[in-house]
């Protein structure tokens, strides 16, 4: 008793020897010699231990169990020994001092049963240090509902090296806890659990949870370890322990369980029994049985399971009395009763409002669906049970009891636990016209009304799960709820399950306080459901046949006319309501700007657009912002210090109205390897957001792009009015538009309806035209509101480009004519500045025009001018001359008159004396010049040959020739 066997370290060739070793050293002599030992390699199966003394395997006693060669760990009051939590920031570039603090108190935390992960954004990390002998596994048990969060686990080695194995990335479990197994090697392996959520700024999420971590290839075990108390082994070599069932209780290492008194209970596992409180109106519920033979039904009470009160103490209640029998309500809508007082459905074909079925008369087909209003059984496609809210397990018991006109969440084992009914629909039978169409997805509806009374914080979850997939939570409400209708439009033809959960309280401690809490379902309806029922019959398009007339489906974009039953095309520029085409209303108008597609589904632009003002008419053309771009709001911080950014992606207009912008939801694709296409929700819309943390911030190759939602799938319109259907784009939330062209506004809608916005979002984008910014262009969000919304509810967008500008037209430029060069004049012509349009027509060429030059018309004014001068000076010198002779002749006479003044006057010859004609030429003709041949020429003759010169009488007389 003084000592105990070990091995030595195994030498290089695998061998080893086993030495006995003193509790105190020291303390006694003669101890047994060595022995050559087992091979390194050696280890006993599951079960069993190794007897140090004569080194073989022998079996665990009763009420003791061994992994042969490993080690388990299923008790989480504290973390277990060689267990070490922390926790870091994701910022791995800048992890300052602050921001780690934030994250300090963000660790695994241990529960019980199992331990949780933390559920914010920081990286929360539970590891683990082993050294195996020999190669071995890793297996655990874990819970994981949230895919919001990102929980990875991975092992590894002595270099550091996580192994290469695809499987690091956890799969979110379906249906309560599942099992994971990992091999390891020899050697030393680190295993890590790590946990990141992506959630916080919406909800928070669901933690991880993980239990029973068992590690195999550890060493040999030399001994047997006990069961833990609520546990039991009742055979020899026990690789595990059996849980106690409920009202039985055990001690550590007992080989069977003790049945608790009868004034005591216990849940299963227990290793203690609690008093039976006495039974108070918390502890039953009301049932209705079924329809009996003579269509009756009773009221029942039950006592809530597992029933843990006393009837026998004082104060406590007693169960009332069944209450009395009732008329059955009616069978729901598309079913009948049977002589049995069953509900059937009503064949194919045929329809009923809940009492006899009748045939869909000619020209109409059934309007196939379920449509629950009345609650004497629970419909054959749903079910009901419960799950765990301590160790998140389903129980098989009633969530939801039936009553009547409502069906009511029943009262669980702790207020903590989520009451859990869900409806499996196969898939969908939508009218052809939907399905031709590809863009406007809604393939059919679920709508459903509900209310919820509460005193605590309980919550209503309503999920929807696809082809088996994982159930992703729609909506939740918290609190009471008023009596209120929600409907979730499906958008894919798939098998589809819708889950309602709905918990009391998220507080830790059990028991039954508020089983008066109650959520209530009054009606379900979900329409185009593959092998459904009717409730009513809708008119069809008649195709005739040698059979006589059968229902077909009209072409996509063709109504049905009630009267006659044939189709026919909407107008141009209508869209046609898919769900309801009946009669020329079906066909509903497009807004201003749009038109309708070819199949008269959905309205969009071509990206064209004219407004008209009342000097002028804008022509637009978008085509160059056909194209989706993407946007990111300014950076936000989460209370961890976590950045992250809301990033919008818009397309505007063209393609034929299909919606271009994706947001995924890519926290769960982290996991899947490069290459390969995982399971995440893209969501398509004309505009779609999602929040991004980049991937300098995650570490991850990809960033993490999280909670992607659709804020336009409708187009309404464009128009360059402020307001259009209700949406408002106030013009304060951007600068002002300084250029005097109006900005063009789309305004879309989307079919998203939540508790906060209840007529959905809307979006509007403000086109403006702005000369320096070449196209695309550039988008802002509002100055007041950095996230695109000041509501929530209705976004905004500006979105400035030269390509946002009106075509070009002849108003927009002008004509600049140049001066007459070397007889050539042009005429250029040139945009007015600053140049508000673009594209459109174009620039005329220059012209060129013949001109006469100015040089020429000088030339031409100088000659003339010069022409002009010498004639007159010609004329004057020709006249002067003449008045001289005139004067000299004038002269003599009158001297001759004077010398004579009595004497009637001899007459005179006029004959040249001889001597006058000397003198005369002598004075006036020596020099025959060209002046003087000009006045020779130009003189004034009379008929006989002479000069006339009129002269006066000396008495004043008549004038007389001379």
């Amino acid at each position: 008793s003084e000592y105990h066997y070990e091995y030595t370290a195994c030498d290089s060739t695998g061998s080893r020897w086993r030495v006995a070793v003193p509790h105190t050293p020291g303390l006694c002599t003669s101890l047994p010699d060595p022995v050559k030992g087992t091979e390194c390699s050696f280890s006993c199966k599951a079960g069993e231990f190794l007897d140090m003394k004569d080194q073989s395997c022998k079996p665990c006693a009763e009420g003791r169990y061994s992994l042969g060669t490993g080690i388990r760990f299923d008790e989480w009051d504290e973390l277990p020994h060689g267990f070490a939590s922390l926790s870091t920031n994701m910022e791995i570039e800048d992890s300052t001092l602050e921001s780690t603090e934030n994250c300090t108190s963000s660790k695994w935390v241990p529960l019980g049963d199992y331990i949780a992960s933390n559920t914010d954004e920081c990286t929360a990390t539970l590891m683990y240090a082993v050294n195996l002998k020999q190669s071995g596994t890793v297996n655990f048990e874990y819970y994981y509902p949230d895919s919001n969060i990102i929980f990875e686990f991975f092992v590894q080695n002595d270099q550091c090296q996580p192994n290469a194995d695809d499987s690091r990335w956890m799969k979110t479990t379906e249906k309560g806890w599942e099992f994971h197994s990992v091999e390891l090697n020899r050697g030393n392996n680190v295993l890590y659990w790590r946990t990141t959520a992506f959630s916080v700024w919406s909800k928070a999420s669901k933690p991880v949870l993980v239990r029973s971590i068992a590690i195999t290839g550890v060493a040999y075990t030399s001994e047997c370890f006990p069961c833990k108390p609520g546990t039991y082994a009742d055979q020899q070599g026990s690789s595990s322990c059996k849980l106690c069932p409920a009202n039985f209780y055990s001690n550590k290492g007992e080989t069977s369980c003790h049945q608790c008194d009868p004034d005591k209970y216990s849940e299963k596992g227990s290793s203690t029994c609690k008093p039976r409180p006495a039974c108070t109106d918390k502890d039953y519920f009301y049932t209705h049985t079924a329809c009996d033979a003579k269509g009756e039904t009773q009221l029942m009470y039950k006592w809530a399971q597992p029933k843990i009160c006393s009837e026998d103490l004082e104060g406590a209640v007693k169960l009332p009395a069944s209450g009395l029998k009732t008329h059955c309500p009616p069978c729901n809508p598309g079913f009948f009763k049977t002589n049995s007082s069953t509900c059937e459905a009503c064949p194919y074909g045929s329809y009923s409002n809940g009492s006899d079925c009748s045939h869909c008369p000619a020209g109409t087909e059934p309007a196939v669906g379920f449509e629950y209003k009345w609650w004497n059984t629970l419909p054959t496609n749903m079910e009901t049970t419960v799950l765990s809210g301590i160790n998140f397990e389903y129980k098989g018991m009633t969530g939801w009891e039936v009553a009547g006109d409502h069906i009511y969440s029943a009262v669980g084992a702790s207020d903590n636990d989520f009451m859990i009914l869900t409806l499996v629909v196969p898939g969908f039978r939508p009218p052809q016209s939907v399905m031709a169409d590809s863009e406007n997805k809604e393939v059919a509806r679920i709508t459903f009304v509900f209310e919820t009374i509460c005193s605590v914080n309980c919550e209503l979850y309503f999920m929807v799960g696809v082809n088996s997939r994982t159930n992703s939570p729609v909506e939740t409400w918290k609190g009471s709820k008023g009596k209120q209708s929600y409907t979730y439009i499906i958008e894919e033809n798939a098998t589809m399950s819708f889950t309602w959960a709905f918990q009391r309280t998220t507080f830790h401690e059990t028991g039954r306080k508020y089983t008066n809490d109650v959520a209530k379902i009054y009606s379900i309806n979900v329409t185009n459901v593959m092998d459904g029922v009717a409730s009513y019959c809708r008119p069809c398009a008649l195709e005739a046949s040698d059979m006589g007339s059968s229902c077909t489906s009209c072409p996509a974009g063709y109504y049905i006319d009630r009267d006659s039953g044939t189709c026919h095309p909407c107008p141009p520029n209508t869209i046609l309501k898919a769900h309801q085409p009946y009669g020329a209303q079906a066909c509903m108008p497009c807004g201003p700007g749009t038109k309708s597609n070819k199949i008269h589904s959905l309205c969009y632009n071509d990206c064209a657009f004219s407004v008209s003002t009342s000097t002028r008419t804008f022509e637009y053309n978008f085509l160059a912002l056909e194209n989706t771009v993407s946007l990111a709001g300014g950076p936000s911080f989460t209370s961890k210090g976590l950045k992250y950014f809301h990033h919008f992606t818009l397309s505007l207009c063209g393609n034929q109205g299909k919606k271009m912008s994706v947001c995924t939801d890519n926290v769960t694709d982290l996991r899947i390897p490069e290459g390969e296409s995982g399971f995440s929700k893209p969501i398509t819309a004309y505009v779609c957001q999602a929040v991004i943390i980049p991937p300098e911030v995650t570490g991850y190759k990809a960033g993490v792009s999280s909670q992607p939602v659709s804020l336009a799938d409708r187009l309404i319109g464009v128009t360059t009015d402020m307001t259009l259907d209700g949406i408002t784009s106030p013009a304060e939330l951007f600068h002002p538009e300084s250029l005097g062209i109006p900005d063009v506004i789309f305004f879309y809608r989307s079919n998203d309806v939540t508790q906060s916005c209840s007529s959905g979002r809307s979006t509007t984008i403000r086109v403006r035209c702005s000369p320096l910014k070449p196209a695309p262009g550039s988008l802002s969000l509002p100055s007041s509101c950095s996230d695109g919304t000041c509501d929530g509810c209705n976004f905004h967008f500006l979105w400035e480009s030269v390509a946002a500008c009106p075509l070009c037209s002849t108003a927009d430029y002008h004509a600049i004519v140049s001066s007459c060069v070397a007889g050539i004049q042009k005429t250029t012509y040139v945009w007015r500045e600053p140049k508000l349009c673009s594209g459109g027509i174009s620039l005329p060429e220059q012209r060129v025009t013949i001109c006469k030059t100015i040089d020429f018309w000088l030339k031409v004014g100088i000659s003339a001018g010069t022409c002009t001068a010498i004639l007159l000076t010609v004329l004057t010198c020709y006249f002067w001359k003449k008045n001289q002779k005139l004067e000299y002749k004038y002269s003599k006479l009158v001297m001759n008159a004077t010398l004579k003044d009595c004497d009637l006057p001899a007459a005179d010859s006029c004959a040249i004396m001889e001597g006058e004609d000397v003198e005369d030429d002598l004075i006036f003709t020596s020099k025959k010049s060209l002046f003087g041949k000009i006045k020779s020429f130009t003189s004034k003759r009379t008929p006989d040959g002479f000069d006339s010169v009129p002269l006066k009488t000396s008495s004043g007389g008549p004038d007389m020739d001379l």
